[in-house]
């Protein structure tokens, strides 16, 4: 019954790890976007505070792409992917339910960090279903001895 048990486990977080999967990479195909409009409203909003002074258009552009930079999510989502490919050898392993929750706190920890610095509606929503099914994979590993 135990081995049986653990079979139908290992299948739902398999199919909540893939789900995961396609929302990151809904996230990813989404990060480009959300860069480049986090640059441009920089500028407008940096334009609108120093209205008609002079300022080093050389200077600005590069101090945008500095605050730009710090907006992107990509390496977030490589370490998401590479949670995911370590879970995945987790599940191959017995008794391993231990390093499953700690990498389950990593992942939380890279939608959440992915969730502070996109400022786009899309992505905020990508990441509380992501963490919606993170939370569903914790229930399950709760029951791996």
């Amino acid at each position: 019954m135990r081995e049986v048990e653990g079979k139908h486990l290992e299948q739902e977080v398999r199919q909540r790890l893939k789900e995961i999967d396609n929302l990151r990479s809904k996230i990813e195909s989404l990060r480009k976007g959300v860069v480049a409009t986090y640059a441009e409203r920089l500028e407008t909003r940096i334009t609108e505070l120093f209205g008609d002074r002079e300022l080093d258009p050389v200077r600005l552009h590069s101090e945008v792409a500095i605050l730009a930079e710090k907006a992107d999510i990509a390496e977030e989502l490589v370490r998401i992917q590479s949670h995911q490919t370590q879970f995945f050898e987790l599940l191959q392993r017995p008794s391993s339910g231990r390093k499953m929750e700690f990498l389950l706190q990593e992942f939380g920890r890279e939608f959440n960090t992915i969730a502070s610095k996109s400022q786009n509606a899309e992505i905020q929503k990508l990441v509380v279903n992501a963490k919606f099914e993170l939370e569903k994979i914790k229930e399950q590993v709760a029951n791996i001895e």
